[in-house]
């Protein structure tokens, strides 16, 4: 089963799910359910649910899952997107930053890659696809600020001939990114 990625890249599309009782359904839609069910669940009225369904699915934030026939009328299973916001929703301003070393070069990166990876996933997930990806993810400490620069250097060079290694004229190209930032401090009992 591929799961649908909901790529959400209009304001509209965030504000229909912005209020309580669609969070809520979209929280329970995690599994498929249908409305009769989701009524059942927040004991609301069906047709009320049926209301915020129709308007989440109109956003593309839900999908069906299957049709069933039920005492004369069709159930509809609808399951919640896997949901993925542009940061461009939100006010994210590319800077055009191209320090290395700069956070706002790393959060435009990031934010790029977000953006194209979505993109490509949902379009994936639309043909039924799944989009082939790779992700490295590494903890460092460093024992000083200048270590930083020279990991940063080492790397660069054993990525350049990495890459060197295994790239061809005719290959697919696949875009590489590497980023590093402080770890979040770990609060006690967490591991």
């Amino acid at each position: 089963m591929v799961l649908m990625l909901g790529y959400v890249e209009e304001p509209d599309q965030v504000r229909v799910a912005l209020s309580p009782i669609r969070r809520r359904l979209l929280e329970l839609l995690r599994e498929p359910a249908s409305a009769t069910q989701l009524a059942a669940t927040l004991e609301l009225p069906r047709q009320r649910i049926n209301y915020h369904l129709r308007e989440l699915e109109k956003a593309g934030l839900l999908e069906l899952v299957e049709e069933r026939q039920r005492r004369g009328f069709t159930e509809r299973i609808l399951r919640a997107a896997t949901l993925v916001v542009d940061p461009a929703v939100v006010g994210h301003a590319f800077t055009g930053i191209q320090d290395q070393y700069a956070a706002e070069h790393l959060i435009d990166v990031a934010a790029g890659t977000v953006r194209e990876v979505a993109r490509m996933q949902s379009a994936a997930g639309a043909e039924g696809k799944r989009l082939l990806t790779f992700t490295l993810e590494a903890e460092v400490r460093f024992a000083e600020p200048g270590d930083v620069h020279r990991f940063t250097d080492a790397l660069t060079e054993a990525v350049r001939q990495t890459v060197e290694q295994f790239d061809t004229a005719e290959g697919r190209p696949y875009r590489v990114i590497a980023g590093g930032h402080p770890a979040p401090r770990r609060t006690e009992g967490e591991s």
